[in-house]
């Protein structure tokens, strides 16, 4: 059983910095793309960043130049430092991971919430 455990939530004010790490455990052969999703009451999940196992990365258009996706293919953890956060960065951050094996799948951290004051 493979688990992905985020960590690094919490109560920030606006302009004030995170750091998110999520490690993924169990049986694993290979982490293809490892991402950080986020989801704020009332809204859907949306991708915030992505990062593949070569080190390529893709960001959403409103964390840019904010946030900063990173792993450790080693310890198969993908960590996400956040900066210049704002009030409407307050949401429930998921971690997400593509493992490879017989056929790729997809797993999900339970969430952790980042709530920034204005």
């Amino acid at each position: 059983q493979v688990q992905l455990v985020e960590s690094g939530g919490g109560l920030v004010q606006a302009g004030g910095s995170l750091r998110l790490s999520c490690a993924a455990s169990g049986i694993i052969i290979s982490i293809h793309t490892m991402g950080w999703y986020r989801q704020a009451p009332g809204k859907q999940r949306e991708l915030v960043a992505a990062i593949t196992s070569g080190g390529s990365t893709n960001y959403a258009d409103f964390v840019k130049g904010r946030f900063t996706i990173s792993r450790d293919n080693a310890k198969n953890t993908v960590y996400m430092q956040m900066n210049s956060l704002k009030p409407e960065d307050t949401a429930v951050y998921y971690c997400n991971g593509v493992l490879g094996g017989s056929r790729d799948l997809s797993y999900w951290g339970q969430g952790t919430q980042v709530t920034v004051s204005s």
